[in-house]
This record gives C-alpha cells, sequence and structure tokens, in this order.
C-alpha cells in the first residue's frame, strides 16, 4: 500500500527502476545503524537509490548555522524523499533544531509513529498495545516565536492554524482508512486554551462527521495520556498537536518496552522524511552496540509510502522473527530471556538471515489493508467578517499595586475607548483584584468599547476604528508608559476573536 498523499498504489511489479532517496548517514550511532540498515534493504531487495548527503553536527561546526548545505537542499528537493539516521545540533551557540527546520521547510506536516508491543519478547506491561500518534509537525509551539519582553517575563507563541489543524486530523482519518484502523482519539487542551486548541478540537469534531465508519472520541490531554499510558490497548490512532504528540509518543514507545524501537514518517504533499524517533546516543556511539530497529522499522514505512509494501512486510517479518528468537542488542537483552547478545552488524546479519520468514507468535506484518491511497483535500478558507473591537497594550511597569497603574492608565482614553481591565500573567488584577494575587512587571492592559458590560452576559462590543488605537498610544507614549507589545482585538462573524481574563 502506498503511504503517498494523493497518489494511487503501486505494487512492486510494476516499478521498472529504483526508486531514488537523499540519504543522511547521521550523528553519533547515526552512521552505524544506518549501514546496518542499508545492508538489510539490499538483501531484501528494495528498489531505492541512494544519494548521500551531509547535514548535521559536522555541518554546524563547519560554520553553516542552518546545519544543512545547499547540495544536501538540492538533493533532497531533488529525490523528494529523505531517509535520516539520527543527527546532533551543538548545545549553546543557539543553534536550530535542524530536525525541525526539515519538517517545516519541507511542508511534512504529519508526524507518524506507530508502536506495538512485542510481548513476550520484549518486556511491557501492556502485551496487546498496538497505537499509532499522528502528530501536527509544523506549527504550535514548536513555532520557536520566543520574546523577552521584560526583565521577568518571556513569552512563545502558540499558534493553531485551521489549515494545518485540518490537514492534520484528515490525514489521521485518511491513515486509518488506508490502514483499516477502527477509532481515531482527538488529544486536546480546549479547557484552558479555549481558542487555540479550541479551534484545532473544532476542526476534529467537524472532519469525524465525514468519515462515520470510523469510531470518533475527544479526550483532554492530561487524563488521556495518563489513560495513554496505563491502558494503551485502548485506542488505535491518536491525533493530536504538535508538542503533545512528541509527548506521548515518546510514551508510548518507552512503555511498548524502548524508544529504540520505534520508527517514525514525516509526510508532506510532495516530500516525506523518514528516521528513528530515538536521538545520536553520541555516548555510545563507535562501539558497536547500537540497536538499528529504530530505523530499521522507518525504513518499512519508507518502503510503503514509495510503493513497495512486500519488501516492507518481507524487512518487518524477518525483524520480528530475529526479535522473537531472543537476537537482542544490549539495550533490550534480558537475562534468562533473550537467547543471545548481539552488536549492531550481529544484529543485521540476524534480520538478513531471516528474510523470508515470518514470526511464530508475534502479528505478521501485512500492510495491505484498509483503502491503500491517503488523500488531503486543498484547504478552502471561509470568507468571514473581521470587526475590530479593541486592544491589549502590553506595559513593563515596576510597580506592584495593580490599583495604581490602573488608576493611572483609567486617565488615558481614547474617545469611548476605555480601560476595561488590567491582567497580570493572565489573571485581573484591576479593578476588584485580589492582594493575594503575585504580579510580576508584565501588564496586559485592556481597552474596549462596549455598549453593555455586565456580570451575567458576555460585553456586546463596538467597531471601533484604527485610528483610535493609534491615538491611545501616542496618548500613553507622552505619558512616559513603556509599551512593549499590542494585540488587536476582533470579532469574526460576530464571534470573540480573544480570550477574557482569568477573572474577567
Amino acid at each position: 500500500m502506498s503511504n503517498k498523499i494523493n497518489s494511487q498504489s503501486t505494487t512492486e511489479t510494476s516499478i521498472i527502476q529504483a526508486t531514488k532517496i537523499a540519504v543522511a548517514y547521521g550523528d553519533g550511532i547515526g552512521p552505524e545503524i544506518m549501514k546496518a540498515t542499508l545492508r538489510i534493504l539490499d538483501a531484501a531487495g528494495a528498489m531505492i537509490e541512494p544519494e548521500f548527503i551531509e547535514l548535521g553536527e559536522q555541518v554546524y561546526l563547519n560554520g553553516n548555522t542552518a546545519g544543512i548545505d545547499h547540495n544536501a537542499w538540492e538533493s533532497i528537493k531533488r529525490n523528494k524523499i529523505i531517509f535520516k539516521a539520527p543527527i546532533t545540533t551543538p548545545q549553546g551557540k543557539g543553534y536550530k533544531s535542524l530536525n525541525v527546520t526539515l519538517r517545516k521547510s519541507l511542508g511534512l506536516f504529519s508526524n507518524v509513529r506507530p508502536v506495538s508491543a512485542l510481548d513476550p519478547f520484549i518486556s511491557t506491561g501492556h502485551p496487546k498495545m498496538d497505537v499509532v500518534i499522528v502528530r501536527e509537525n509544523e506549527e504550535d509551539l514548536y513555532a520557536g516565536i520566543e520574546h523577552q519582553q521584560t526583565q521577568d517575563v518571556v513569552q512563545c507563541l502558540k499558534l493553531i492554524t485551521r489549515p494545518g489543524s485540518e490537514k492534520i486530523v484528515r490525514y489521521a482519518f485518511e491513515y486509518a482508512r488506508a490502514y483499516g484502523r477502527k477509532k481515531v482519539t482527538c488529544m486536546v487542551k480546549d479547557n484552558i486554551m479555549k481558542l487555540t486548541d479550541g479551534l484545532f478540537h473544532q476542526v476534529f469534531k467537524d472532519i469525524a462527521k465525514e468519515y462515520p465508519e470510523i469510531k470518533s472520541e475527544s479526550q483532554i490531554i492530561d487524563i488521556g495520556a495518563a489513560r495513554l499510558a496505563a491502558r494503551p490497548e485502548n485506542y488505535d490512532v491518536v491525533v493530536t498537536s504538535n508538542l503533545y504528540g512528541d509527548i506521548i509518543s515518546d510514551i508510548v514507545a518507552e512503555i511498548a518496552g524502548s524508544v529504540g524501537l520505534a520508527g517514525s514518517a514525516n509526510i508532506g504533499k510532495e516530500m516525506a522524511m523518514f528516521e528513528a524517533i530515538h536521538g545520536s546516543a553520541p555516548d555510545i556511539a563507535g562501539q558497536n552496540i547500537a540497536n538499528p530497529s529504530g530505523l530499521i522499522n522507518a525504513s518499512v514505512m519508507m518502503l510503503a509510502h514509495i510503493g513497495q509494501p512486500k519488501i516492507a512486510d518481507k524487512v518487518k517479518n524477518a525483524w520480528l522473527a530475529t526479535i522473537e528468537d531472543g537476537i537482542h542488542t544490549a539495550d533490550i537483552y534480558k537475562e534468562g530471556w533473550s537467547r543471545k547478545k548481539v552488536s549492531t552488524d550481529e544484529f543485521a546479519e540476524a534480520v538478513i538471515s531471516r528474510l523470508g520468514m515470518e514470526p511464530k507468535s508475534l502479528k505478521v506484518s501485512q500492510l495491505r489493508t484498509g483503502s491503500g491511497n491517503i488523500k488531503i483535500n486543498e484547504y478552502q478558507r471561509p470568507q468571514t467578517e473581521k470587526t475590530l473591537v479593541g486592544i491589549d497594550v502590553f506595559i513593563d511597569w515596576q510597580g506592584s499595586d495593580p490599583q495604581e497603574i490602573g488608576n493611572a492608565l483609567a486617565k488615558h482614553n481614547a474617545g469611548d475607548l476605555k480601560l476595561k481591565m488590567i491582567t497580570n500573567r493572565g489573571v485581573k488584577v484591576y479593578p476588584e483584584g485580589l492582594k493575594e494575587t503575585y504580579c510580576t512587571d508584565h501588564w496586559r492592559c485592556r481597552y474596549v468599547s462596549v455598549e453593555t458590560d455586565t456580570k451575567i452576559s458576555p460585553p456586546d462590543y463596538k467597531t471601533i476604528s484604527t485610528d483610535r488605537l493609534l491615538l491611545l498610544l501616542a496618548k500613553l507614549n507622552q505619558e512616559g508608559f513603556d509599551v512593549i507589545k499590542t494585540e488587536n482585538l476582533y470579532e469574526f462573524d460576530g464571534k470573540r476573536g480573544f480570550s477574557l481574563g482569568q477573572g474577567e
């Protein structure tokens, strides 16, 4: 089955020439496990043609702050498939993660991480678990937009978009349909982040209606993660945003036996990247003891994606048979249970010697289930009416009495645009704040123009002009207030597009 978006399934018999892929040996244990994996793929008859690229730690240290050079970018753009071993981002000096750069630059919006138990051959308390985490891969807090705004306060922007949410949620349902999965669970925190996580959740509910044959459910991420860790057999496909997905995918990989066993696919409209989910483990590099299983499983996902599912099954079943026979690397070796502790190279040889075999008790890999195709629609932006109704002015003020700054700011209005409230770290402290609330030097001051504002109904905001905002900011500047940031407040089709303050 092909996992490639907007493509038809392709069998090996119709493939005339090898698929070219960009291959990176990576850092730390990367070269060892990549060489072992490529040997297995070659022995299995995988029809691929590697084009080797350099990226990662040495590229950083040679003076390229991106960690990837022009030649590597050209190879990736030309081949559209990347097979990558783990890389190291040097500590300090502000280097950005190359993994995040690749995912976002290439539009790899979907991070797919399947995890299955290998009980009793790999120790786990959850022998029936078989979970796929579908993680949004481009936005959320991983947008990496951070600022220090005052001496005390730093900010990280959480960005959730409707097109990003639609793509990942639809991909999760399409994946479930293509692979014969029965349920999709959405995990969010919209009881707190009502706009960002609320948007993700609403998109999930809307798209779920288009897949009536697939059960859908939603859970708050904290209890959802706890239940996932305690009873993973109750889950099938889990879709969530970037940070939550990063965390829970490592949780399920670890409780299945080892993070070192899990592979990962990063899927976009035009490009795809396949990698192990673990890091470069420099502490054991060069010792020929690393477990290549994560990269082997990533290669299985890659083969399915490029239309070679029979070869993918062949590799996966040989790997399962090796695990079943107790041939284990040091990280999963268990005295009295494993039969033989082997090196990286020996593990690869054991897999190669079992090509064509199937496991006796573990579930046989059979990727040809479900519909076989994954299709993602182009985003259609709806027309909405956007209305300016106020402004949040963020001020750096060293005082500690909310009444003092509130009284000072209340004197400076722009027509009927008036100070409604002040929050500190999101909690309303003016008017009628509590003296017990701790205040730092970061004050959000909300100016709006309202027709009605009662404690028993939401405010009825009036439309204002940008000239009114500019007049207000000019007055505050003249009075010496240190305005560090502003956020315009909008309604969209009459619905409030901003959160209330805690206690507002």
